[in-house]
């Protein structure tokens, strides 16, 4: 075969490729317009639903008050009829007696009158006597016809008005939400939302984030977060579970919400912060997330491990203090490499931690510089950064490792920065307590908002201690 025909076959190949890949990138752009014909259809005939729906029930509930408000006006006619005609009646009623009285006196008189001259004087004297009984000079009085009731409707003609102009206005068609979701990361056994405004001409006063479970039709949306921040850390989700989040806002001075962002789809592959099962000295909740120190001794110091090493370098993991008791030089909080169940105390080898008294520990030897005591509302922080991926030095082995990391621990208003020497890589490590005596308490921090907050509470009920590692 000759070069030509090689290179012919060569351009044809190259052809052929280019082909397939403009027909997939085709494909996919075809793929999206379904999609998005699909969005603006599905969307369109909810909206319709929405409104039909809405407009049913509103005109529904007009009918019904305009039809109560016609009943109370028909019942105030009822009563000013029925108490202004009662005295009618009563009057009518005197009259009609008079009337009675009269043409029987009239009867009485033509009588007498018509009578022989020997029953005249009798008859005479009877009628005169009866006729000034009855007293024929004294009348009812009838009310003019200015003094009675007139009964008449009115109505406001501005209600039309008002009605038409508010009917006008009620209700509002949108094509894009105000507010979208921009960002969904993993978090261990939990994804942090991050949302912004796409309309800069909605002012918002608050945003409300909600969640559920994607694939579960039975399931509801759930508030996850109302408030002002535009990112929160969503907890207690299951890993490799998908689930869906959208977000609204409601702007400056109004009560109603905006429409709902399009749901975005997002889950974590990353386990959630739990204590490990099993640590002698330990009772743990139906969560694994809180432990209990159900005794204490002075000759032991147990370390209670995290279930798997679930912090990640470049997160910040928090221990967080509520009340105290007496302090140990034993006492530790901090993070290993590894989890060495025979060691009791986080003073060891491949760990750095902090003592209630301040002390820093690397390694397992004190440092110079020393933090403030731990005691109530102390805040412990550890943040680590991978400095050195690559061996230092061969002449470096008697400093402890061959790979940095560093550390920033801070306790109060103070903090010390360190490089922790390595045997090996790492990117995520244990984290560990470990205390002598009891009195130590914390509460968890609800309030999680921050990208990479994880939080661990030592807690400590009836002479008892409680850890508890928050997401």
């Amino acid at each position: 075969m000759s070069v030509e025909v090689d290179v012919l076959l060569q351009e044809a190949k190259e052809s052929i490729e280019a082909a397939q890949n403009y027909r997939s990138e085709l494909q996919q752009r075809l793929h999206g317009l379904n999609q998005a014909r699909k969005q603006i259809r599905g969307s369109s005939g909810q909206a319709r639903e929405t409104l039909r729906k809405h407009f049913a029930e509103l005109q529904a509930a007009a009918t019904r008050l305009l039809a109560e408000r016609l009943a109370n006006l028909l019942t105030e006619v009822d009563t000013i009829e029925a108490d202004s005609i009662k005295p009618l009646d009563d009057c009518q009623s005197l009259i009609e007696h008079g009337v009675g009285q009269a043409d029987e006196l009239l009867r009485e008189g033509e009588a007498a009158l018509r009578c022989g001259l020997g029953e005249k004087e009798d008859k005479l004297g009877s009628f005169t006597k009866k006729a000034m009984h009855i007293q024929l000079d004294s009348l009812p009085e009838v009310p003019a016809l200015v003094d009675v009731p007139c009964v008449s409707a009115q109505f406001d003609d501005s209600l039309l008005s008002l009605l038409r102009d508010r009917v006008a206005r009620h209700g509002a068609v949108s094509s894009h939400p105000p507010v979208q979701i921009e960002e969904l990361q993993e978090r261990p056994g939990s994804i942090l939302v991050r949302w912004c405004k796409v309309d800069e001409d909605f002012a918002a006063a608050d945003y409300r984030l909600q969640y559920r479970r994607s694939g579960s039709g039975g399931s509801q949306y759930e508030d996850a977060y109302i408030g002002r921040e535009s990112e929160f850390l969503v907890l207690h989700l299951d890993p490799h579970t998908d689930y869906l989040f959208r977000v609204c806002a409601r702007g400056e001075g109004r009560t109603e919400w905006s429409p709902w962002s399009i749901p975005q789809t997002g889950y974590t592959t990353l386990a959630p912060h739990e204590w490990r099962s099993g640590t002698e000295g330990y009772i743990l909740s139906s969560r694994k997330n809180i432990a209990l120190r159900n005794d204490s001794s002075q000759s032991r110091c147990p370390v209670l491990y995290s279930k798997a090493p679930t912090y990640f370098c470049g997160q910040t993991l928090t221990f967080k203090i509520s009340a105290s008791g007496q302090m140990d030089r034993r006492d530790s909080l901090g993070v290993c490499i590894d989890s060495e169940s025979e060691e009791e105390s986080l003073q060891r080898d491949q760990a750095v931690c902090i003592s209630t008294n301040g002390a820093v520990f690397v390694n397992g030897k004190e440092m110079t510089n020393q933090l403030p005591a731990v005691t109530v509302g102390s805040a412990v922080t550890f943040d680590m950064e991978v400095v050195s991926l690559f061996p230092i030095s061969n002449n470096n082995t008697s400093e402890g490792g061959n790979f940095k990391l560093r550390v920033t621990i801070g306790s109060g208003n103070r903090e010390v920065v360190f490089d922790w020497l390595v045997d090996q890589p790492v990117d995520c490590l244990f984290f560990g307590c470990s205390f002598v005596h009891s009195g130590w308490k914390g509460e968890a921090v609800k309030k999680l908002q921050t990208a990479d907050l994880h939080q661990v509470c030592l807690i400590h009920q009836h002479r008892q201690q409680l850890c508890k590692p928050f997401d």
